[in-house]
């Protein structure tokens, strides 16, 4: 009994001992020193992935803007070929005045008789219409670089009408005919006068024959009757007709 008594009280001490022994917390199974860390652990390429998610924006740009201006001759600009148009080298004189500046892009121009407005796209081309184009020449210019608009892909499109546009200091001064077809008003530099006899106006096409002398300053119009052409013809027929009532009363 005394051995028995025995086993059992060691038996209890062991198990209270037990009890009373510190309990090891989960992270005590790592080094010391060291600490859990219980984010998740994501790869490099989703990481990348959700940053760009987080940051892209949207951004678009501003078309550049746009003028159209009427510059008379000479124009003292000098053009180079640019991937989208012709760039402004330099301004000066009346293309200055107008507002063109060097770094500017010019993607419309007049054409060779000023009736229309061609893409610039190529700048041979482009420089013999602007020396063929009646004054003033017209351009469609963007303001510093072209990143908005395919010149290539322009079509040719009307030029805005002359007539009925209010004439400049200068232009007044020149003024000195008008087509009676359609109403332009010559006012270049050359004198009407010395113009070649198969000139046509550069609006309609009508020939030579049809301008008359116009004042600028009262906005009418001097011997606006028969031209020389449609004169010849009305004394002609009227010789015509003398001559056969001569050999009428001749033959009677």
């Amino acid at each position: 009994m005394a051995t028995r008594t025995t086993r059992i009280v060691a038996a209890q001490n062991v198990s209270s001992t037990r009890q009373c022994m510190p309990q090891k917390s989960p992270s005590s199974s790592f080094m010391a020193g060291t600490s859990l860390d219980t984010s998740i652990k994501r790869s490099p390429r989703v990481a990348a992935m959700s940053a760009r998610r987080a940051v892209t924006v949207t951004a678009k740009k501003a078309a550049a803007k746009q003028i159209q201006v009427d510059v008379d001759k000479p124009l003292g600009l000098q053009l180079s070929q640019g991937k989208s148009g012709l760039k402004v080298k330099s301004a000066s004189g009346n293309a200055a005045k107008a507002g063109i500046q060097a770094g500017d892009t010019v993607i419309y121009t007049s054409s060779f008789f000023g009736d229309e407005l061609w893409p610039s796209d190529k700048l041979g081309f482009t420089r013999s219409a602007i020396q063929a184009a009646p004054s003033p020449v017209t351009f469609v210019v963007v303001k510093g670089d072209n990143t908005s608009v395919d010149v290539k892909r322009l079509p040719k499109k009307p030029a805005p009408a002359r007539f009925g546009r209010r004439l400049s200091a200068a232009q007044k001064a020149r003024a000195t005919h008008l087509c009676i077809d359609c109403g332009y008003i010559y006012c270049d530099e050359t004198p009407f006068n010395e113009l070649p006899g198969d000139y046509r106006c550069p609006q309609c096409n009508a020939p030579k024959r049809r301008f008359v002398k116009f004042n600028a300053d009262t906005g009418k119009t001097e011997g606006a009757g028969l031209d020389v052409g449609t004169l010849a013809t009305v004394i002609g027929g009227l010789v015509g007709v003398a001559i056969l009532g001569y050999l009428g009363l001749s033959l009677s």
